[in-house]
């Protein structure tokens, strides 16, 4: 097996980035999900309630963030920290401590995106010093594991087969396959059978550098319907629907791909070519 992309999305439910190596931190790939857009109460904003976010792209220059948008001059954010105000934002449950990237980025985000309920619309970066826990419940026992603005998990691992499986599914329904961005992984992987990520515990390095552990199934939402260069929804309920037909092995519900945590390699980075390994999960698991 190898690697055969690599992505990071430095804002959350903004457009991503694909790169040909990334370096590997506790929180996941570098500049992943670093910076989320929240409303007035300090809630993340997300493709589920607009769509339209997916049509800002994303760049990194030497010292800055860039978002930029048709019919916008780009917007420019420090890539360092330099005083911000610093407030409470919420990815679902969790409260996390970040720092207000100011008046002209919601300002920008409010002319590219509008509101939302009545709501404005600001972005946010991640403190450097706030620890955002992974779910200790699904790690095995003495792990720990943290997170930037990621739904849950440091890293989402998926693999090709099981997307051309997904998309022959499809094709039996006579719709269009649809692409891999839409489920917006990190990590994709070719040369496995399909779903054979589900039944994996971990994924290493061929060489040994860095060893990733799969904890949890990934479960879709509405996101995979949304066409992640128009930021239109093409066939509403898919390829979701689709999903929660094929699946038999978890609870109710469209899954696909893993997400994961770091075990070993912190300082290191991943390569688009390199082999990789993987080791079952126990019987059981």
């Amino acid at each position: 097996m190898q690697i055969t992309e690599l992505t990071i999305y430095p804002v959350k439910s903004l457009g991503g980035i694909a790169l040909a190596s990334a370096p590997l931190t506790p929180k996941g790939l570098a500049w992943d999900r670093r910076w989320m857009v929240v409303d007035d109460v300090g809630r993340f904003v997300s493709q589920r309630q607009l769509p339209a976010m997916a049509r800002i792209r994303v760049a990194l220059a030497d010292d800055a963030l860039v978002l930029s948008h048709p019919g916008s001059e780009p917007l420019r954010v420090p890539l360092a920290a330099e005083g911000q105000p610093r407030l409470s934002a919420w990815v679902w449950e969790d409260r996390c401590d970040a720092l207000d990237e100011g008046a002209e980025a919601a300002a920008w985000l409010g002319a590219v995106l509008g509101g939302l309920r009545g709501s404005r619309l600001r972005l946010v970066r991640m403190a450097p010093d706030h620890r955002r826990r992974v779910e200790p419940h699904f790690l095995a026992p003495g792990e720990a594991a943290h997170t930037a603005f990621a739904d849950g998990y440091p890293v989402l691992v998926t693999t090709m087969a099981s997307l051309d499986a997904l998309n022959r599914r499809l094709a039996g329904k006579g719709l269009a396959p649809v692409p891999m961005s839409r489920f917006r992984p990190n990590l994709v992987i070719a040369g496995s059978e399909p779903f054979a990520e589900d039944g994996w515990r971990e994924l290493a390095a061929a060489d040994g550098r860095w060893r990733l552990g799969l904890r949890k199934p990934c479960q879709r939402c509405k996101v995979t319907t949304v066409d992640q260069q128009s930021g239109e929804i093409a066939v509403p309920g898919e390829p979701l629907r689709t999903l929660v037909e094929m699946n038999r092995r978890f609870a109710p519900g469209g899954y696909f791909g893993q997400n994961a945590i770091l075990l070993a390699g912190e300082g290191g980075s991943l390569a688009v070519g390199e082999s990789l390994t993987s080791a079952p999960a126990a019987s059981g698991k």
